[in-house]
């Protein structure tokens, strides 16, 4: 399955979860997740989304590790397991 394919499904499924999931990007900083989603409860998780049963590349795995050290939710999400499962 490709990205964009699972990124539409992510997109629907938070919907139903009554959230939202924002494209995000930054203009200064390359390798930024793909979407920034907000759940019911002001819970936030970046999302970054892969083609299925792909990776992140370096620049991208360095990003979430800052991230997530900083106490950010960071997921990877590349099959429609990993989306029906989230969050």
């Amino acid at each position: 399955m490709l990205e964009r394919d699972i990124e539409k499904k992510i997109v629907e499924h938070v919907k139903k979860l009554g959230g939202t999931a924002e494209k995000f990007t930054s203009p200064q900083r390359r390798a930024v997740p793909d979407r920034l989603v907000t759940l019911p409860g002001g819970r936030i998780i970046f999302v970054e989304l892969k083609a299925e049963g792909k990776g992140t590349t370096e620049a991208q795995s360095r990003d979430h590790d800052r991230r997530r050290a900083l106490g950010c939710d960071v997921r990877v999400i590349n099959s429609l397991e990993g989306v029906y499962a989230f969050p």
